[in-house]
């Protein structure tokens, strides 16, 4: 008896095993032409398979048999579908551009991945792998046809850091496991590159200043390389890991690179500057550069190349277009013929601060794999409406024939808070497409670039940028394969991707959605209409000074900004002037800015409120998301109050009436108690605003070692100038005429100049150049007397300007440019496109319309300081004024002489 139950025990016990080890089988067929990539695809779907307890066996072949319990895989021109395709298939797949793939289930149950190329086929094999594990089945009948819509896809990581390794300048990072140890962590870049593949990206970019010192030792500068031979091993190991990797993704890894720029132990050795933008071409520097790439060429095949000809090296001019068509050309082409290469690799000619049109005329009878990559809202996310001057030259660039990308760069307004808003992003790509007729994007981190691959949020262990703006990535990908999607179809889109994120129904998924979207609107509108810049000088989310609202010139304003990267409408100070001459506005006002982001910002608020008593995943993300909304819009409200409160001040610029600033004070200090919020809300929640932590960072207030990046800081700074503010009101009541202190005119240090210069006693009527009649017609009070440089004109315009000195205390030469673009005036120092600007805090302007001479601009100064010892300093070619050199300790008060006619500033107000 006891034997019978065990038998019977046994036996029903068998009944549910037996079935639970029930697997379906299924074979994958590729092609024997052993692509990696379809290998890479086949393998993604077995693994989708496998989780559906699939017993999967993947099998090379060069027939198909009848058998329909197949996925056969491949491109369409390989061996395995020459007399097996069903005619459907060969229909479609005809009419596929690259990366296009056909998927079809045939009469017989065989399943067709076709790609037009190995890359068409392996996203073929991604889109059923995602059918798959989203439907937990797969499909029995399946006819799908799909391509992309911009040929490259990219993203980019910077080897940067937020500061300067010591010794070194800007963009001069080497490569070594001190300063980048993600570099080399293997499981990170599966990681990434899966994230990649996952959405189709096609290109990764990797920026630095001068990689090759730190991936190759030249036989004939062997002392240039910047690491030591272990770390030199480690390089070329984890990029060949990184090149092969990317390859079975289908991804171009192309290398970024600035001009000119040169290794350390090089310059050295040689006396030279490591960057010199002011350098003309050295033939040693020219034949290192061009032995460094051929080497790379070789050693690295499969990778591109990006070069930037600009910001290092002197921008518009023949020097660029010789570089590039005498230099770095010929350098791709020894590389390649020393590998026996006949394929190009791609290079990448970046558009920033050169005269790209003129570089590629030049350079396509020597080269045809050639690309041009531009910004697509200088280092900010502002339109999708680009317009003006920047859209003409995309247009131009499209208009060469090759493939011009867009590129999505910095994101100086964005960072740090998450951005996903979907239709933002759709409408920008769309407008790549149709205004600029891009084909190609070019997609920076959202945040954290230099700072990379954390983002900025305070939280034990750190986040992974990749992972906290998963969706980022995710739109940006999505619209640059099909831009033209239905919205009501991508809102259920999204809402089902955020509500499977959150663990919420799809109501929730669109409430955060909604979220994302109200507040997406924020920053790109704040900036456009408020804004100095495009560029990353900038750090909207850290606020601005009432000074840089309602004197923006005197902060260097980066006018396409306004003329080309926002809708018509007017800046603060047109508005103002308007309103005073009671004349109408045109397009898009700072007033509606105003009510509208603090409308965005009450609407993103109760979306994301409606949502959260649903979520049940991923909870401690959704609170950082939720706290970003609420920084959102703590942040509009500051702004609106605060451009309230300018146009008051701006209004009594005009009527002299200290009722008007009185006016100005409530909204003012309304603008300080938002912003105390806005501390509240990121004091624990945030290490910094902005990743870029050096002297390149301008506004709201300069940064160096570290300081003012943090919004804790920048509420003292808010605070006094609300404080001072009010005395200014006090004390315009008590002396009525608005009396400012004396003026002191500065005095000249004592400098001994080393070359040969002609001096002069600045006044009016002093003549300015040695080789022309041009005398000072008006002068601010400050300069008259200073013994300034008089130089030829002429040789200032071909040769630029040099002056040699020393000093035995610190000094400042104050330099005047005039105001107005012209090729024969040096253009003023501009961070936009030169990072080295700032290397002697000249970057911005001192005293605007300080002297005006017959017949020519106003001339705006500004201020050069050096140390005790002997310095040369070099400019770029074009006429300015060398005015003097005056004690470094001497006050240097910003102002507006407004010698110009347009009258003086009221900037007094507030310093």
């Amino acid at each position: 008896m006891r034997n019978f139950l065990i038998f019977i025990s046994c036996y029903f016990l068998s009944i549910p095993l037996s079935h639970a080890t029930y697997r379906a089988q299924k074979t994958i067929v590729v092609s024997t032409e052993n692509h990696v990539r379809v290998r890479f695809g086949a393998e993604r779907i077995s693994k989708a398979l496998a989780k559906l307890n699939y017993s999967i066996k993947i099998e090379q072949k060069d027939k198909i048999g009848s058998i329909g319990n197949l996925i056969a895989i491949g491109v369409f021109s390989d061996k395995l579908f020459v007399n097996h395709l069903p005619a459907e298939i060969k229909n479609k797949i005809s009419t596929t551009k690259k990366e296009g793939f056909h998927i079809y289930t045939s009469k017989n149950g065989i399943i067709y991945i076709i790609g037009n190329d190995a890359s068409g086929a392996l996203y073929g094999c991604i889109e059923l792998a995602d059918q798959i594990n989203s439907s937990g089945k797969l499909p029995k009948q399946l006819s799908i046809s799909d391509q992309p819509e911009m040929v490259l896809r990219g993203t980019c990581i910077g080897l940067q850091k937020p500061d300067y390794l010591p010794g070194h300048d800007v963009y001069e990072y080497p490569y070594t496991p001190e300063t980048f140890p993600w570099l080399y962590d293997k499981a990170l870049w599966i990681k990434y590159l899966d994230m990649m593949v996952e959405n189709r990206y096609n290109s990764l970019y990797l920026w630095n200043g001068h990689p090759f010192s730190s991936l190759l030792r030249l036989k004939d500068y062997p002392y240039a390389v910047e690491v030591d031979d272990a770390t030199l091993k480690k390089n070329e190991e984890i990029f060949q890991f990184l090149t092969t990797e990317a390859d079975k993704r289908g991804i171009w890894v192309i290398q970024m690179f600035y001009n000119i720029i040169i290794p350390k132990p090089f310059a050295d050795k040689y006396g030279l500057k490591t960057q010199d933008r002011n350098r003309p071409i050295i033939p040693l520097i020219a034949d290192y550069t061009r032995k460094s790439i051929a080497s790379f060429v070789e050693k690295y095949p499969n990778v591109g190349l990006m070069v930037a000809l600009g910001e290092a090296m002197e921008g518009v001019g023949q020097d660029d277009i010789n570089w590039f068509t005498k230099t770095i050309i010929p350098g791709v082409k020894d590389g390649l013929k020393a590998a026996g290469i006949k394929e190009e690799p791609p290079i990448v000619l970046r558009a920033h601060d050169t005269d790209a049109p003129s570089v590629m005329k030049a350079a396509l009878p020597l080269y045809h794999n050639l690309y041009t990559e531009n910004k697509f809202n200088g280092e900010a996310l502002t339109t999708y409406t680009p317009r003006g001057a920047w859209a003409d030259l995309n247009r131009k660039l499209a208009a060469i024939g090759t493939v011009n990308i867009s590129n999505v760069h910095i994101l100086a307004n964005l960072e740090p808070f998450r951005y996903g808003s979907a239709d933002f992003i759709q409408k920008s790509v769309q407008a790549m497409n149709k205004i600029y007729g891009a084909k190609g994007l070019h997609l920076y981190p959202q945040a954290s670039y230099w700072d990379w691959p954390y983002s900025a949020d305070e939280v034990t262990g750190r986040l992974l940028e990749i992972d906290r703006d998963w969706i980022w990535y995710k739109e940006w990908a999505r619209y640059s394969w099909n831009s033209q999607r239905d919205r009501k179809q991508e809102i259920n889109y999204w809402g089902n991707e955020l509500a499977d994120k959150y663990g919420t129904n799809l109501m929730g998924g669109k409430a955060i959605l909604n979220a994302y979207e109200e507040s997406g609107e924020i920053s790109p509108k704040l900036l456009r209409r408020y804004g100095i810049t495009d560029g990353n000088r900038q750090t909207l989310t850290l606020g601005m000074l009432m000074t840089q609202l309602i004197n923006p010139y005197r902060y260097g304003l980066f006018t396409l900004l306004y003329e080309s990267e926002a809708p018509e409408g007017e800046m603060i100070i047109d508005y103002a002037e308007k309103e005073w001459k009671k004349q109408g506005h045109i397009g898009e006002t700072p007033v509606q800015v105003a009510k509208e982001v603090v409308e965005h910002g009450k609407k993103a608020i109760q979306s994301i409120n409606e949502a959260a008593s649903n979520v049940k995943k991923d909870t401690a993300e959704f609170k950082r998301l939720r706290n970003d909304i609420y920084c959102y819009d703590a942040m509009a409200n500051f702004y609106a109050e605060k451009v309230k409160a300018a146009l008051w001040i701006l209004r009594y610029k005009y009527s002299n009436q200290v009722s008007d600033l009185e006016q100005a004070l409530p909204f003012l200090q309304k603008s300080v108690n938002h912003y105390a919020e806005l501390v509240k809300l990121t004091d624990h929640n945030y290490l910094y605003a902005n990743s870029m932590q050096t002297k390149q960072r301008k506004i709201p207030m300069r940064g160096v070692d570290k300081t003012f990046i943090h919004w804790r800081e920048m509420l003292p700074v808010f605070t006094k100038e609300l404080n001072h503010f009010k005395r200014s009101i006090d004390s315009l009541k008590s002396i009525k005429d608005g009396t400012i202190s004396a003026i002191i005119p500065y005095k000249m240090a004592d400098v001994k100049v080393l070359n040969e210069a002609e001096g002069y006693t600045i006044a009016k009527d002093a003549s300015l150049f040695t080789d022309t009649t041009v005398k000072i017609k008006e002068v601010a009070e400050q300069l008259s007397g200073l013994r300034g440089i008089k130089l030829s004109k002429a040789q200032q315009i071909k040769n630029g300007t040099e002056i040699k000195f020393s000093t035995n205390s610190p000094v400042k030469l104050l330099v005047g440019f005039f105001n107005q673009k012209d090729p024969q005036y040096l253009a003023p120092p501009q961070l936009e496109t030169d990072a080295s600007a700032n290397n002697y805090g000249q970057s911005e302007i001192k005293i605007s319309n300080a002297l005006v001479p017959y017949g020519f601009p106003p001339v705006n100064v500004h201020a050069y300081a050096f140390p005790a010892g002997t310095h040369t300093l070099n400019l770029g070619k074009g006429a300015c004024l060398l005015l003097g050199f005056i004690d470094d300790k001497q006050e240097l008060r910003i102002f507006n002489a407004g010698l110009d006619g347009r009258g003086k500033d009221i900037d007094w107000l507030f310093e």
